[in-house]
Order: structure tokens, then C-alpha cells, then sequence
């Protein structure tokens, strides 16, 4: 099951790169990607039952869900209206858009047609879900390798620096607002890529795909950035899949192993909530311990008195 694993953590690791753009590098806590993830679905789906080719519906999940997050930045920058507010606002209203855009079902099954899983299957013969893991981790490489390529332009520049000071930002030129709706229309844009190639693995869409997807992409960003630090943004992006594919095999170990415990498939939910809060405990406390070496280390190296000049 070590493959399925991959799939999932690497497939979901798209989604978790979109949570960590709005909520890390814009600093823009936001909920807009539990309506964004099963808007791509749905639009991925209905694409691809229509005949279309799968790459182009997976370009349509990316920018249906880039529309949602431009729609969430756009509340925010011209409305003034909270981070989270926005985000909840167009979360509420996808979930009739998506409805829609299902023909008015609230599940859309691939089972027949699905093209993209077909193609993940043919890429190694005979190999089954390593097959699969393999195109996946293809396709999310490449997220990857644009992203690093986006974070080294003078744009990518702007939006990293958009989060840590915005004066910076209007100094060089730029207009804040414009530039966090692109930001935010970015995360929402991999969201629902995530969504599309999620239903595509799963065989189906359905109107509750989204639900508590934000939750698990932080974990995963908390996860990766627990396992280890870095200010590179590229290492950055890589911790976020691994953390993902981290997150997952603990989700699975859950699911198998949980009955030892007591626990059940219900109690899920549970574990990531509290894997978020361990995550975040965790990474403060590493963070005072290395600001209490620091300062050890600096009273060592202070002159005594009687060694002052």
C-alpha cells in the first residue's frame, strides 16, 4: 500500500502547495480552498465527460480554481471585508456553482471514461499503482519545477515579499492589492488542479470533496516544516510534497492500525486536528530551544569584567 500512499500524499501535496502560498508566503488565512478543490473536481469531471481531452480539462480544474481564488482576493481587496470572511463568502457560493457545473448531481462518476487514470496505468505496463505513482510524481514534479521557476521572476519575487512587508512591496512599485489577488488566485488555481486529478484518481466527483481539505493542507505544510527548515523557497516547495506524502502515511497508518487504540475511520478528523496543533507546539518549542542556544552561546563568547580592556 506504500504506493497508494504516494498517490494520495503527492496528489493532495498540489493542494497543500496552494494552502501554503496563501497562508505562508501571502500571510492570507483563507478557506477558499474547500470550494476551489471540488470546483476543479467537478470541472475536471464534467470535461472529461464531455470527451475533452484530459489535459485540457485539468487546465480548466486549474483555472476554475484560480477564478475562485481571484474571486476571495478580489472581495477582499475592493470590499474590505476579512481574509476569512471572503474565503468563507465564495466557499459558500461555490458549493451551488459546482452543482452547476455537475448538471445538478452531487457526484459525477468516472468509472467509464477516465482518461488520465488510464494514462497513469499505461505508463509502466503490468506495474499497477507504482505506475500510477510514478505519473504523479511526474506531474507533481513539474508543479514544482514552474513554481520554483515563478518564485525566481521579478513577479515571484514581489508576491514572496508581499507577505513578510508590504511597504517593501509599494516601494519597488507594485500594487499590493493586484498582487495578492494574483496570489491568492494562484493558491485556488492549484487547489483545484489538486481537485481534477484527485477525482481522476478516485474515479468520481462529488460536492463534499472539499470538506476540511484545509486542514489537511496545513498539516502537511506544519508536518514538512517540522521535518526540517529552510529559507530557500524551492526547498521550501519540496518540504511541502514531503510533508504531504508524511501526512498521508499517517492518515494510513491511522486507518489500519487505529482499531489497536480504539480508534476508528470517524476519529480522523481527530488525529489531524491534533497532528496540526502537535505540529505547531513542536515547531515552537524548536524554535525557543534554538533562540536559548543562541543566547548561551552569546553569554559564552561575552569578555568578563576582569578580561575588559
Amino acid at each position: 500500500m506504500i504506493e497508494a500512499v504516494l498517490v494520495e500524499g503527492l496528489v493532495y501535496g498540489i493542494l497543500a502547495l496552494g494552502v501554503f502560498l496563501s497562508f505562508r508566503i501571502l500571510d492570507f488565512p483563507d478557506l477558499t480552498a474547500e470550494g476551489a478543490f471540488p470546483l476543479g473536481a467537478a470541472a475536471a469531471a464534467a470535461m472529461i465527460a464531455g470527451g475533452a481531452n484530459p489535459v485540457v480539462a485539468m487546465l480548466a480544474a486549474f483555472a476554475a480554481g484560480g477564478l475562485a481564488g481571484a474571486a476571495t482576493g478580489s472581495i477582499y481587496a475592493a470590499l474590505k471585508v476579512p481574509s476569512l470572511l471572503a474565503g468563507i463568502v465564495v466557499m459558500t457560493g461555490l458549493w451551488s456553482v459546482n452543482l452547476r457545473v455537475m448538471g445538478g448531481k452531487a457526484n459525477m462518476p468516472l468509472i467509464s471514461d477516465n482518461p488520465v487514470m488510464d494514462a497513469a496505468y499505461g505508463l509502466l505496463p503490468n506495474a499497477g499503482d507504482w505506475s500510477a505513482a510514478l505519473f504523479f510524481a511526474l506531474v507533481a514534479a513539474t508543479v514544482l519545477a514552474l513554481l520554483a521557476l515563478f518564485f525566481s521572476t521579478e513577479a515571484g519575487i514581489a508576491l514572496g515579499a508581499l507577505g513578510d512587508n508590504e511597504a517593501v512591496v509599494v516601494a519597488a512599485g507594485s500594487n499590493p492589492k493586484v498582487l495578492r489577488t494574483s496570489g491568492v488566485a494562484l493558491s485556488g488555481a492549484l487547489c483545484g488542479l489538486s481537485g481534477g486529478l484527485a477525482a481522476s484518481y478516485q474515479g468520481f466527483a462529488d460536492v463534499n470533496f472539499g470538506s476540511g481539505v484545509v486542514a489537511a493542507g496545513l498539516a502537511s505544510v506544519m508536518v514538512g516544516e517540522f521535518l526540517f527548515r529552510s529559507n530557500r523557497i524551492g526547498v521550501q516547495l519540496v518540504r511541502v510534497m514531503i510533508g504531504s506524502i508524511a501526512f498521508r502515511a499517517i492518515m494510513f497508518a491511522g486507518r489500519k492500525y487505529g482499531y489497536i487504540i480504539g480508534m476508528g475511520p470517524n476519529d480522523l478528523r481527530l488525529v489531524t486536528a491534533l497532528l496540526v496543533v502537535g505540529a505547531v507546539a513542536a515547531g515552537r518549542f524548536k524554535a525557543n530551544e534554538t533562540a536559548r542556544r543562541g543566547l548561551a552561546a552569546a553569554r559564552d563568547r561575552r569578555p568578563t569584567r576582569e578580561a575588559r580592556p
